[in-house]
């Protein structure tokens, strides 16, 4: 079939990511001698400049990894937070049914900083000032910018110039929308400052340790706790103070837990827990491995059949995720047995559902009592589950994701996101701005997902590891919220079922279905919604509406931005999504 790319195949090392600068920069590092760890957390860096869009310095950094010693997957956990003041009480006194998705009240405790340099502390080989010289760079010296940054700013031009004029000062110079080459002294200045007060001690490790504090417990925090005394606009129209805090930094810390799993023929599929959509993926590999016989492909397409049992898998699959997934004590072991999964099965005929049925993993299922009347809410953007952004600063699924294999063994999945340009006014001194992902908490309490002092929210961000009869094998993801984990599907299916190289797998026709509740405000759906690229076919769209499915064409190339590598058979693979021009594998 006809490829944007080669796969990539070689002996040294290989690394995937959504911006060409990351992938090289993460080369450069494996060049010098760095592993698979130094390399990714550089890459990291670099991203939230070259990115800013889709993540950012306060923004989280969920990871999965296995070591060249040791094959058993470890998740990294550097989600943090809602602060201690955020209770349903103080929202239900604004007068709010909803989190708002933009402004200071979404924002939990900043993660990426620490999970970054937790990961290189313990993984990692290289210093702090080795991995983030290349970010200090392009912060410092200029970082030339995508299209998709001037088109983010334009939309939220208004929002910055008559509310969030720290915001305008760094992102409309001139009173224009930044394009070209594009500097951030503060955001250099923010992370020069951390090296220094990093490199005041002695000691690889100690020095990591002691960056992490100088963020947690020194000026970062105390910047981010005084402007969130002030109130700005957010889009429920209205401004809001925050309730982030100093000693909501300083209590937490990323950590590392046991990622979820499923067994799928010679596969182990690896994924972050309940406490975020991950074990949807592995919810919907399980239902449609039972229809193992019936998956086919054709030059790279899928066929009409395959299409629609995957849509109608994902809605069962994430039914449950709205019913049972969050920061709590999530039944995966129901979830993912044999039973519960035959069951569920046989809920899948040859129509397309317009219902939305969680089973009942514990109980009868509880969903939450908004979601009828958010049906068929009007999203800016239209409805191809790409980033988009509406004028108030409203975001849904903006992410980037990379995945570094080395000739060592080691192999990581990491989907960074969060602290969007457009989803905070931005900090002056520091060069940055806060997240929103407290947005997608229920204030309707008693769900899984309620909102809660110092609980995480139920995220999307969702990379993913695979073990090949018990050897670490494959490592992929993708930006794209709600849709990450319907996007990952495709290329699973393209490449465990279809029998596809990883470019292939990426560069195959794909589709998701908004038949859920988005995870972003303000949590629209629609129930028979299907998104597809029209490379699936007219024959396939025109058999996919008769059973049942409102199709959305959303053109050739237009959804997911995936990237993954692979290690067997001595060699080391990589793939990037074309779609959008900025992904890109690199490796040798």
């Amino acid at each position: 079939m006809f490829t944007t790319r080669p796969e990539l195949a070689g002996t040294f090392g290989m690394v995937a990511s959504t911006h060409w600068l990351a992938s090289a920069t993460g080369m450069a590092v494996l060049e010098d001698g760095g592993n698979a760890f130094d390399a990714a957390v550089a890459a990291g860096f670099v991203l939230q400049v070259a990115e800013p869009h889709l993540c950012g310095p306060a923004g989280q950094v969920p990871g999965l990894f296995v070591t060249a010693d040791d094959p058993t997957p470890r998740a990294l956990a550097s989600q943090g937070p809602s602060p201690a003041g955020a209770t349903h009480e103080h929202f239900a006194s604004l007068g709010l049914t909803m989190i708002p998705g933009s402004g200071l009240l979404p924002a939990t405790v900043p993660g990426a900083w620490d999970g970054w340099l937790l990961l290189l502390r313990d993984y990692g080989t290289k210093s702090l000032r080795e991995v983030l010289k290349y970010a200090i760079g392009y912060a410092r010296n200029g970082v030339p910018l995508v299209s998709r940054v001037g088109d983010t700013i334009r939309a939220v031009e208004r929002l910055f110039v008559e509310h969030w004029p720290t915001s305008a000062g760094l992102w409309l110079p001139d009173g224009k929308p930044a394009s070209g080459l594009h500097r951030n002294p503060a955001l250099a200045g923010t992370w020069e400052r951390l090296l220094r007060e990093a490199e005041s001690v002695t000691g690889r490790e100690a020095q990591l340790d002691a960056g992490r504090r100088a963020w947690s417990q020194g000026f970062v925090a105390e910047a981010i706790d005084e402007f969130c005394r002030t109130a700005f606009r957010d889009d429920s129209g209205r401004d809001h103070a925050g309730l982030l805090t100093a000693d909501d930094l300083a209590s937490w810390s990323a950590s590392y837990e046991d990622p979820a799993f499923a067994d799928v023929g010679d596969w182990r599929l690896v994924k972050m827990g309940g406490w975020t959509q991950g074990p949807a993926l592995l919810q919907q590999a399980l239902l449609l491995h039972g229809f193992r016989d019936e998956l086919s492909y054709v030059d790279g397409v899928p066929s009409e059949r395959t299409v629609h049992l995957s849509v109608e898998a994902a809605k069962l699959a994430f039914a449950d995720r709205e019913a049972w997934y969050g920061d709590t004590d999530v039944p995966l072991d129901v979830l993912l047995s044999p039973s519960y999964t035959a069951a569920r099965r046989a809920l899948i005929t040859d129509t397309a559902s317009p219902d939305l049925r969680p089973g009942d993993a514990r109980g009868p299922a509880r969903l939450p009592a908004l979601l009828d009347s958010l049906q068929g809410v009007q999203v800016e953007g239209g409805a191809t589950g790409e980033p988009t952004v509406g004028p108030q600063g409203r975001t849904r699924g903006d992410t980037v994701h990379l995945d570094v294999v080395d000739a060592a063994g080691n192999l990581v999945s990491l989907t960074p996101s969060g602290g969007w340009l457009q989803s905070s006014p931005a900090i002056p001194s520091l060069g940055f701005c806060l997240d929103s992902r407290g947005q997608m908490f229920w204030l309707e309490q008693g769900l899984p997902n309620s909102l809660a002092p110092r609980k995480r929210p139920r995220i999307t961000l969702s990379p993913s590891l695979a073990l090949r009869d018990g050897v670490p094998a494959l490592a992929f993801g993708t930006p794209g919220g709600d849709q990450q984990d319907q996007w990952q599907l495709c290329f699973w299916l393209a490449h465990v079922y279809g029998g596809l190289n990883l470019q292939e797998s990426i560069d195959s026709p794909a589709w998701h279905t908004n038949a859920f509740p988005s995870s972003f405000y303000p949590r629209s759906w629609a129930p028979r919604e299907l998104v597809v690229e029209s490379r699936l076919g007219t024959s396939t769209l025109d058999g996919l509406r008769a059973r049942g499915h409102a199709v959305v064409d959303a053109g050739d190339w237009a959804l997911g931005r995936l990237s993954a590598v692979s290690r067997s058979d001595g060699l080391l693979r990589a793939a990037a999504n074309a779609r959008g021009m900025q992904g890109y594998a690199a490796g040798r």
